[in-house]
């Protein structure tokens, strides 16, 4: 692997950390419960970073680059609502396309141009653009398909164990998504730039987020509710 190659590979980690990935992976995880949604998002994104290194993807992002920020508004508003209800249970039930893994990266990828992003395009004049494509998107696989893993294993910890810390985690990473959702895709169709704060912004919030899992899990065992099940295969026997 070559040093530009290399390049390519550490701006991808680093574009996979920005904001609008952490809140549209773990808003996702909230609705459809999987823990590849970071690595179809990543595959769906790196797709279009290539069409663009390439240069045969203007055509796409023109078209629909206007509908990546109202998607992931839409993921902060049915985050919004799962929280008022309360609910920590996911659905496999048949969802909106929005919540489709791979085309909301693409979507993203198409409405969001972030200094990362537009760093690996500039650097594909100077080397093989489908090398370096493909490098960018393997980074991003590495880090959004770990931030997957972990927010599907966050969020199936409060709905499966009960634990007070894994529901409390789960409702202050909701109201996070909430937050950054309806902000980010604010800003992108205001047209605010906010590239001179989104790295520092991203690390920010991949630290308090894997602050909170690492919180979240740090609460002991959860007691079973009718011991194991030896004790209570013995306490179910009639007495004779």
């Amino acid at each position: 692997m070559n040093g530009v190659a290399i390049v390519g590979l550490a701006l991808g980690m680093r574009h996979g950390a920005d904001p609008d990935h952490l809140a549209a992976i773990d808003g996702l995880t909230r609705i459809r419960p999987s823990v590849t949604n970071g690595v179809y998002f990543a595959i769906g994104h790196g797709l279009v970073v290539v069409l663009l290194a390439v240069g045969i993807g203007e055509f796409l992002a023109s078209r629909l680059g206007f509908i990546g920020p109202w998607s992931l508004i839409g993921i902060g508003a049915l985050n919004l609502w799962r929280l008022l209800r309360g609910s920590f249970q996911t659905s496999a039930t048949k969802q909106p396309i929005i919540v489709q893994p791979f085309v909301l990266g693409m979507l993203l990828a198409a409405g969001f141009e972030t200094a990362s992003q537009l760093s690996a395009l500039i650097l594909a004049g100077r080397t093989n653009p489908l090398a370096l494509g493909l490098a960018f998107s393997s980074g991003m696989v590495l880090v959004d398909g770990l931030d997957g893993y972990l927010a599907a294993s966050t969020q199936r910890l409060a709905a499966a164990t009960g634990r007070t810390r894994a529901k409390a985690a789960s409702r202050a990473l909701g109201l996070m998504v909430v937050v950054l959702a309806f902000g980010l895709g604010g800003t992108e169709i205001y047209g605010m730039d906010v590239a001179p704060v989104a790295l520092p912004l991203g690390l920010s919030v991949f630290g308090i987020v894997a602050g909170i899992r690492i919180w979240a899990r740090s609460g002991g065992r959860p007691k079973r509710r009718f011991g194991n099940s030896k004790a209570a295969a013995l306490e179910s026997r009639p007495i004779t």
